[in-house]
């Protein structure tokens, strides 16, 4: 049964999709803020977070950046009132892995959920033995799902480590954001292409990428991304 922290300060939304997501077979920790929500994770050790953007006290942003200090694959499902692009991109910069713009049905946040379960649980396994793919410094292990680069792990958050896995799984080949968005995220809504552009930042961040000349993810402008395999 899939455990799921709700950081909620709005006591009916809270209670709403509480219930919801109960009657979803979810085990629910329903929290009103966010210092409540950093004990509940230490705690409850949910398998996914939602979490309300706009939070009294400490605000969410800073409560998904300190969740990702503590554990950098935990599933982060953003929920916000505001459907912003500046909003949305800043969430997605400070770690989450999806964002549901409320009022959300609970079908759509179910939905979510499960998607992101599936992303935090890896890719269907590969046929054949298992290895390690290497790109120069590069070492990406799609068994073990897992990945180095000059002998050093990169922690990655589901979202990052499936982008990775996806793009590596074909080198050369350009994707487009709709394509990424759909075999990432499961999305088919093209207004959330920013989810692809944010996580492909985070990820060339934690894999030590120059900005103006990335190394492996590359960008095809008009276009998508592409990974270079040499």
């Amino acid at each position: 049964m899939p455990r799921v922290l709700l950081i909620e300060d709005d006591r009916a939304v809270r209670e709403g999709v509480a219930l919801a997501l109960r009657r979803q077979g979810h085990e629910v920790a329903a929290v009103p803020t966010g210092e409540d929500g950093l004990e509940r994770v230490r705690s409850f050790r949910p398998d996914v977070v939602v979490l309300d953007l706009m939070l009294p006290g400490l605000p969410g942003l800073d409560v998904c950046r300190r969740i990702r200090g503590l554990d950098q694959t935990l599933p982060i499902v953003m929920a916000t009132a505001r459907g912003d692009d500046e909003d949305i991109v800043v969430g997605l910069e400070a770690g989450a892995d999806d964002y549901v713009v409320k009022p959300v049905q609970a079908r759509v946040l179910e939905a979510r959920i499960r998607a992101v379960l599936r992303r935090a649980g890896g890719p269907p396994a590969e046929g054949g033995i298992p290895k390690i793919y290497t790109y120069g410094d590069l070492s990406v292990d799609r068994a073990g799902l897992s990945v180095a680069r000059a002998g050093v792990p990169i922690p990655l958050a589901p979202s990052e480590l499936r982008l990775l896995l996806t793009l590596s799984a074909s080198p050369g080949q350009v994707f487009s954001r709709q394509q990424l968005l759909e075999a990432v995220w499961e999305h088919s809504y093209h207004g959330d292409a920013r989810l692809v552009d944010a996580c492909v930042r985070r990820l060339r961040a934690k894999m030590g990428e120059p900005p103006r000349e990335p190394r492996f993810i590359q960008t095809v402008r008009g276009f998508g991304y592409r990974f270079a395999a040499r």
